[in-house]
């Protein structure tokens, strides 16, 4: 494996599948867009729960990192869950 891991890239790949669950980005294998509300309210819990894991224990870069996905994903899962309510 040639790139290394980080605690960021971890990060920006979980926010990634969020992405991918709220339809913004194509799924990798299916190349559809595809909306999974459930798992993607699974995967932003788990990046808090990582956030409160590791509390006290980030770099300064790392904590800003968190709280900004957290908060761009979150917004942006109440305003696909609208766009899907709305459709019903």
């Amino acid at each position: 494996m040639d790139q290394a891991w980080t605690f960021s890239t971890f990060i920006l790949s979980l926010s990634s599948s969020v992405l991918v669950s709220l339809g913004e980005l194509p799924d990798p294998i299916t190349k559809e867009k595809k909306v999974d509300l459930n798992m993607a309210r699974q995967t932003i819990s788990l990046i808090e729960i990582l956030k409160e894991k590791t509390k006290g224990n980030l770099t300064e870069e790392e904590e800003r990192l968190i709280e900004s996905t957290l908060c761009d994903l979150k917004l942006k899962y109440v305003d696909v869950a609208k766009k899907v309510q709305a459709e019903f």
